[in-house]
């Protein structure tokens, strides 16, 4: 079984972006694995374990990327390869275009990627991928089972699960509850820097979306306190009602 899993470098959620125009002030930015994508990984390699096979982590962009490819790598994951590419403008089409012609050429039994990139939460590439290589999609899986050609996975949709049958090679959009993904050891990490990262110029096809503007959440107003104790109730009250008319 060949299993190909895509990843994004996203800047840390944690870190305290600024804007530059139409997109972030790389400055300062720490960039990390897309967090959605550690299950798509950890999927990968149980399966191989349980199955055999090989897998491939992909991801699209500069040459920043081999980062976290090496990260993947250092998981466990067998070799990598990177679409080097501008993406500093470019939406889930235009990358799905460029995924789809490497992946029609490597003809995977399943393609798994995180349920949503956390810098933009985008949903899109799975789907799209899926319909430029006309296979079948499930998206935000949190069990996935394997039977030869044919597979099983539950999906998490509002109020419950929904199970669904598929056959093979699919693709699969992975949400968190699927596994836990593990931590890259020692040894996987001296291991990561001895094994193969293809790179390969690839032009993105012209994208369906474009960014208007950008601009920071404007900043929350102080808080205040009205009173205290029974007597403030009903200044509370009317301040949650005119003020901020949430009741």
């Amino acid at each position: 079984m060949k299993i190909v899993v895509l990843v994004k470098r996203v800047p840390d959620t944690e870190t305290k972006v600024k804007v530059a125009g139409k997109s972030l002030d790389p400055a300062g930015v720490n960039y990390i694995l897309n967090p959605y994508d550690e299950f798509a990984i950890e999927e990968a390699i149980l399966l191989k374990e349980k199955h055999g096979g090989e897998t491939i982590v992909m991801s699209v962009g500069n040459k920043d990327c081999t980062k976290e490819i090496r990260t993947a790598l250092a998981m466990g994951v067998d070799a990598g390869v990177l679409l080097e590419a501008e993406t500093n403008f470019c939406d889930a089409w235009s990358l799905a275009g460029a995924i789809a012609k490497k992946l029609a050429d490597m003809k995977p039994d399943l393609v798994l990627l995180g349920k949503q990139a956390v810098d933009d939460d985008n949903t899109a590439l799975g789907q799209y991928l899926a319909e430029k290589l006309g296979l079948p999609c499930v998206t935000v899986a949190v069990a996935l089972e394997i039977n030869g050609t044919k597979a099983t996975a539950e999906r998490q949709i509002e109020g419950g699960r929904e199970k669904v049958e598929f056959s093979l090679p699919a693709v699969v959009t992975c949400q968190k509850g699927l596994n836990t993904p593990r931590y890259a050891s020692m040894k996987g990490i001296m291991m990561a820097k001895k094994k193969t990262v293809e790179e390969v110029a690839v032009k993105l096809d012209a994208p369906k979306t474009r960014i208007a503007s950008m601009e920071l959440p404007p900043p929350r107003p102080e808080g205040r306190i009205v009173g205290e104790g029974p007597d403030a109730v009903p200044a509370l009250i009317t301040a949650l009602r005119s003020e901020a008319k949430v009741i």
